[in-house]
């Protein structure tokens, strides 16, 4: 059975991403020491809250990329989303309302497949993404809004034993829709008059590709010693 977690119409306002990490890992305990858990930071913004996480739970860190599919003439809003992987979400009824035809489609999903292999190559320099096979793995995001990039980031992770989708924000609708296809979901904070991710945050500024190596760098799992002879 599939399970989540939030606090239900509570609204809680964090200093900044880091803040939002921290709370955020004291929800997922459970999972701290497992031997097989990967923690995967949503790029951007979740690179720095999934740091949080992975430092506390003492489980690597991995960055996942994906893109919004952007409507034409208004690409603020989403008609679907990619992810690395192979994951894929459409929003059938809005490409419908709006009349979107299938060859806008599908060069969008085109071109903003081909933008999700150019920054995890940016992100990783080179280093093959970790391997998910059969491993616990816990999606983190800076908030969910309509869940499309989050969505598309589950599905392409289905190779995994377990599938967790953890955020410090988000309304409590789509935190429900998730459970269908993760096996859990933890929200921290679910605000009754949910507007955007931005609203839960003082510090919310918009996370640079330099910010997210540096925190690819910083180790999150203690190094392993070897014992020293006598």
């Amino acid at each position: 059975m599939n399970a989540w977690s939030l606090r239900q119409g509570t609204e809680r306002l964090y200093q900044d991403r880091r803040e939002a990490g921290q709370v955020l890992a004291e929800r997922l305990v459970s999972y701290r020491g497992q031997p097989d858990l990967l923690v995967l930071g949503l790029a951007r913004g979740g690179v720095p809250i999934a740091w949080e996480v992975a430092s506390y739970l003492h489980a690597p860190l991995d960055v996942f990329v994906v893109r919004k599919l952007g409507v034409p003439q208004w690409q603020e809003l989403a008609m679907g989303a990619v992810a690395a992987g192979g994951g894929l979400v459409v929003n059938d009824s809005l490409v419908n309302r709006l009349g979107i035809d299938e060859d806008t489609l599908v060069e969008a999903i085109r071109r903003e497949t081909a933008e999700v292999v150019r920054r995890e190559q940016a992100y990783r320099g080179g280093r093959p993404a970790l391997d998910v096979t059969g491993r616990t793995v816990i999606l983190v995001d800076d908030g969910i809004a309509t869940g499309a990039s989050m969505l598309a980031a589950v599905r392409a992770v289905r190779a995994a034993r377990r599938v967790v989708v953890a955020v410090p924000v988000g309304p409590v609708s789509v935190s429900r829709h998730l459970t269908d296809e993760a096996d859990e979901v933890v929200c921290a904070s679910t605000p009754p008059q949910f507007e955007a991710v931005g609203q839960a945050f003082v510090d919310f500024h918009q996370v640079s590709d330099d910010e997210v190596r540096r925190l690819l760098a910083e180790p999150t799992t203690a190094p392993t010693t070897e014992p020293t002879a006598d």
